[in-house]
């Protein structure tokens, strides 16, 4: 049976958050998941939510996941599609999932009429830097990433 790709449902909440857990251990960052079922849930899956899921199935078993989101570029006048996170467990890297994933969120950007598709990766997750690149995908230095999160965005926020 071939790869499958398709939408996440709600029924997917649980599998999604092992896989985001999954993928935080590999990044040595699994004490930041803060999230649980419920909250996979409530922002992939309730109304007007603005992120959206994919799940990659390989032989009927899923085998990896995608969460993406739209978002915009004033240069462009186009919206854009940022991948937050692509997934695929250990033991099924190599049989060309990401790639099927990527694609598929490629086809759905130039779909949606899109200017860009970006995503983020760790500077020393050399495997996905050169699998990336492979793609064609080229890296950004031009920008510096901020955030702000937890109790400096509150105390920010209440001025």
């Amino acid at each position: 049976m071939p790869l499958n790709i398709r939408p996440a449902v709600r029924e997917d909440a649980a599998l999604i958050l092992r896989f985001i857990t999954d993928l935080a251990i590999y990044e040595k960052a699994e004490h930041e998941v803060k999230t649980d079922v419920a909250g996979i849930e409530n922002s992939l899956f309730a109304d007007g939510t603005t992120a959206h899921g994919l799940i990659c199935e390989l032989d009927g078993e899923p085998i990896g996941y995608a969460v993406y989101f739209f978002n915009y570029s004033t240069w462009l006048g186009k919206h854009g599609l940022y991948l937050e996170d692509l997934y695929i467990t250990p033991e099924q890297r190599g049989v060309g999932a990401g790639k099927a994933l990527l694609r598929h969120l490629a086809k759905l950007a130039v779909a949606r009429g899109c200017g860009r598709f970006e995503w983020s990766v760790l500077d020393w997750n050399t495997p996905a830097i050169d699998f990336y690149e492979s793609i064609g995908a080229r890296p950004q230095n031009e920008w510096i990433g901020y955030r702000l999160t937890g109790d400096a965005l509150s105390q920010f926020a209440a001025g």
